[in-house]
């Protein structure tokens, strides 16, 4: 038996600081915007501060991914470390999106019927430092976005918040310019829409890692075809793919070999399908003489 196992892609680190910068800078103006809203009385602002709460939170988890990937251990029993840790709080993260587009999508409705006054001056000026914000983290994460899936997934957060920005300076210029009072609870609500589907997939994602389903972006019948096909295997059984955290897929999996063959070639050629072709760098791989009996019949 072996276990075949690299640590997850550590190019994040190099932009740890900027990342736990614009985390900062979201988190922080997130507060600004949501205390801006209700004293305005704009419903964009506290949908945009909702989406911000969201998307700082994403960041978090991005941070403590990379950290996590430095400091995990089996220490107290976790023998893969803390890294579903990272899976939970996505899940949690779903669902606080779903609760926040939620109360945005009722709140606009009801605006539609009784519209609300908006300081709409005051509304446009902290939108437009929502914007400087979110342009300063964009800049921040841009550099490790190619690097990195986390730093690129914060990235992507910082972009979609840029939209909601301009989004609520939009509905604050057409304000001030034409006095129409519903195009608040309009940009809330596409705001809203916007979250929803987001939080569906995100929350979809962390069950499928959660239940240990097998990676969506994997064949698991080409992999037992592939592995099979090495030299001197004469049977595949099994064989286990699921996902532990977000770029760490892992596998284990029973080759049986005929009489006489090196189980050294076997476990080297397995090794480098499984990272080469399907991107698992952590495996567990034994090997077994085709007179062994009992393994195959597993019914897990």
């Amino acid at each position: 038996m072996s276990t075949a196992h690299t640590h997850v892609p550590r190019a994040g680190r190099r932009h740890l600081r900027s990342l736990a910068v614009a985390f900062g800078l979201v988190l922080g103006f997130m507060v600004v915007e949501a205390v801006a809203g209700f004293l305005t009385g704009s419903l964009a602002l506290i949908s945009d501060a909702g989406h911000m709460a969201t998307d700082a939170l994403g960041m978090g988890m991005a941070w403590a991914a990379i950290v996590a990937a430095d400091r995990a251990s089996a220490e107290g029993g976790r023998t893969f470390g803390s890294y579903r840790l990272e899976i939970l709080a996505a899940l949690a993260n779903a669902v606080l999106m779903v609760g926040v587009a939620g109360y945005v999508i009722v709140e606009a409705v009801r605006r539609f019927r009784e519209p609300l006054d908006v300081e709409t001056g005051a509304m446009l000026v902290v939108a437009v430092l929502g914007l400087a914000v979110n342009l300063i983290g964009w800049r921040l994460l841009r550099p490790g976005a190619g690097e990195s899936l986390n730093v690129k997934g914060a990235y992507l957060e910082v972009i979609a918040d840029l939209a909601g920005s301009v989004g609520v300076i939009a509905a604050a210029v057409i304000m001030i310019l034409t006095g129409w009072p519903y195009a608040d609870p309009l940009f809330a609500l596409l705001i809203g829409l916007f979250i929803l589907p987001r939080a569906w997939h995100l929350g979809r994602q962390a069950v499928r890692v959660l239940v240990q389903a097998a990676p969506a972006r994997l064949d698991l019948e080409a992999v037992r075809t592939d592995l099979a096909a090495i030299g001197g295997v004469v049977d595949v059984h099994d064989l286990h793919v699921w996902t532990l955290t977000s770029d760490m897929d892992v596998a284990t999996v029973h080759l049986m070999t005929g009489a006489g063959t090196d189980p050294h070639p076997v476990l080297d050629e397995a090794r480098s399908i499984l990272r080469d072709r399907y991107r698992i760098e952590h495996a567990t791989l034994q090997v077994e003489p085709d007179t062994h009996h009992g393994c195959a019949e597993v019914a897990w």
